[in-house]
């Protein structure tokens, strides 16, 4: 079962959480300011199994991160157990062909309040509190801009920064999925050699004012816009990086 308290704790959230928009949008952030996104286990040989169990254990018990299906997953469970209306979604990726990935390639969610919302702790660097889920609407967070754009019956998130134009993140659609759906891209993300996850391990979160990414042999901060890289020459270096930014401990 669900230690809603537990939860609450491994993202630092001390208030009561009714629910209502302002709890959304503050545990959407203190996730991801806490949670890591992070393919770990994928470079160590641990098989992750697309249960929510599964993924409550690690992100709570363990205090490890985890890619879009563990994030969200876990995610959906603590808002449901709060008392939110939560469904699942899949999304598809662009490519850099202007293709898209296969259906069920990332897991966002939407979320019932007075107006549905879009919810997403497992995308990595993107928005940090939900969105609107109101086509058309421009959604300005921390120097940044979203917008969800309708074309021929698919939704699209779009993002816009630096005075750059608007670029898509992933494509989805309203209709309601299972967590079960979204197994055999689980399973492919962690064993096909096509899958950037299996090419090369990342482990990135979002600061206050940024982000800090571990990615192979370097980390790499953002603080208001500016960007540093520091080269880690080796292992002892990477791991100590790994629990000095994010807590974590392989």
């Amino acid at each position: 079962m669900l230690d809603l308290a537990a939860y609450l704790d491994r993202i630092g959230y001390k208030a009561p959480a009714p629910a209502n928009q302002e709890t959304l949008k503050t545990l959407h952030r203190a996730h991801m300011l806490s949670v890591p996104f992070e393919n770990l286990d994928i470079g160590l040989g641990r098989k992750i199994v697309c249960e929510e169990s599964a993924f409550i254990e690690k992100i709570v018990n363990r205090r490890r991160g985890g890619f879009c299906y563990e994030l969200n997953g876990a995610f959906a469970a603590l808002l449901r157990g709060l008392g939110f209306q939560v469904t699942l979604l899949s999304a598809r990726v662009p490519r850099d062909d202007g293709s898209h990935s296969p259906e069920f390639d990332h897991l966002a969610l939407r979320v019932e309040l007075d107006e549905p919302w879009l919810a997403d702790v497992g995308f990595g660097d993107s928005f940090v509190e939900p969105l609107r889920l109101q086509v058309d609407l421009e959604q300005p967070q921390d120097k940044r801009n979203f917008r969800i754009v309708d074309e021929g019956g698919f939704l699209h998130m779009e993002m816009a920064e630096g005075g750059k134009g608007w670029r898509r993140q992933y494509s989805f659609t309203l209709e309601p999925r299972k967590l079960e759906d979204f197994a055999p891209m689980c399973h492919y993300h962690q064993t096909s050699p096509d899958s950037p996850f299996t090419r090369k391990k990342v482990c990135s979160l979002a600061t206050p004012n940024g982000r800090v990414t571990l990615a192979d042999g370097k980390l790499i901060e953002t603080r208001g816009g500016v960007r540093e890289e520091s080269a880690l020459d080796s292992e002892e270096q990477w791991r100590a990086a790994l629990q000095r930014h994010f807590g974590v401990v392989l």
